[in-house]
């Protein structure tokens, strides 16, 4: 899912397919055919924000990196996908956020083999080439653990005018396909060109003019920049810690670490507990704390610390390699250089 930097034609399914999810809910609110979610969400945006600091650039480093507490464990054998279970979503990806869109292809069900191991760069990789939307799950679950992985961009892209859009969806929880029949709920290191790092919360939900917000949480300390065109949120350990909420649902990496199209990129996700931090190529661009999730007997909030983790397909090719998982104890620092 991707926070909305096109512009955009009317109407939510051309919404859904030019920006992606974090955007739905404001497409939804201002299409004209149905009830508004809120009775200005632009109002409502601009004042939810008018009290963030100023975004201020700064050059961020890494530092007191731990030490795993176990041997790395890979999730990739280069063989086979044994590590892995897949589900995919509905037959037809523009119908993903209409509301008569058919039944997902479910779970362990890939005949047309959106999910396979292949050689690339003379080594072994999961390619999963986003024809359909949906993902591989981790068929274990995981908390307080460094993942590192390898992915770079194929040539694919099978929506037209959609931005190549994937991700790694962790603490991942609940049903299968819980939002719109496609992604476990959890949180999301956002993968999309020039914004890889970015945060987002995955929840439940399959009507769009109902998805006023998740029963997901998460918050992130975020200054206001004014080049973005939503939310207007950038990670800054300078900033004010902010709630991923409607109508500003997500907060955008500190920078553009990505390399050039095709070229292989190293993500390390470190997470302890409810917090976690994701860099890119070796460069921290978010710190994210206290997620949270509904929990089903008392439908009130409850930490979110552990899940299992997903690999999206999402309507472009991209490889993943060189995945493996530690468990560990603490979180890395993150240091501010002026």
């Amino acid at each position: 899912m991707i926070a909305g930097r096109f512009r955009v034609p009317a109407g939510v399914a051309a919404m859904a397919m030019m920006v992606g999810a974090s955007a739905l809910v404001a497409a939804a609110a201002g299409a004209q055919s149905a009830k508004p979610v809120a009775a200005n969400p632009l109002t409502e945006r601009a004042a939810l924000i008018a009290q963030d600091p100023p975004y201020r650039p700064a050059l961020l480093q890494l530092k007191d990196i731990p030490r795993g507490t176990a041997p790395a464990q890979s999730l990739f054998n280069g063989q086979d996908l044994s590590a892995w279970d897949s589900w995919l979503g509905v037959a037809d990806p523009k119908k993903t956020y209409t509301r008569d869109n058919g039944e997902p292809g479910g779970l362990n069900n890939d005949p047309a083999h959106v999910f396979s191991v292949v050689q690339t760069d003379g080594a072994p990789a999961i390619l999963i080439n986003g024809k359909q939307w949906g993902a591989l799950i981790s068929r274990q679950p995981y908390s307080s653990y460094h993942l590192r992985l390898q992915f770079k961009w194929g040539e694919g892209k099978w929506m037209k005018g959609f931005e190549r859009n994937s991700g790694i969806v962790y603490h991942s929880h609940g049903e299968y396909g819980a939002f719109f029949k496609t992604f476990m709920s959890g949180i999301e290191f956002e993968i999309v060109p020039h914004m890889v790092g970015m945060l987002f919360k995955v929840g439940p939900g399959n009507d769009i003019m109902k998805l006023t917000d998740t029963q997901v949480g998460a918050n992130a300390l975020a200054g206001k920049d004014a080049s973005l065109p939503y939310p207007s949120r950038r990670y800054s350990p300078l900033g004010k810690l902010v709630p991923l909420k409607y109508p500003a649902v997500n907060v955008m990496s500190a920078t553009d670490a990505e390399k050039p199209l095709g070229e292989w990129n190293t993500l390390d996700l470190y997470t302890v507990g409810n917090r976690s931090i994701h860099v890119v190529n070796g460069v921290p661009v978010m710190a994210a704390q206290d997620f949270t999730t509904t929990d089903g007997s008392t439908g009130k909030p409850r930490p979110l610390t552990g899940g299992r983790i997903q690999l999206q397909s999402e309507g472009a090719e991209i490889y993943f390699r060189d995945i493996t998982i530690e468990p560990i104890r603490r979180l890395p620092r993150i240091v501010v250089s002026r």
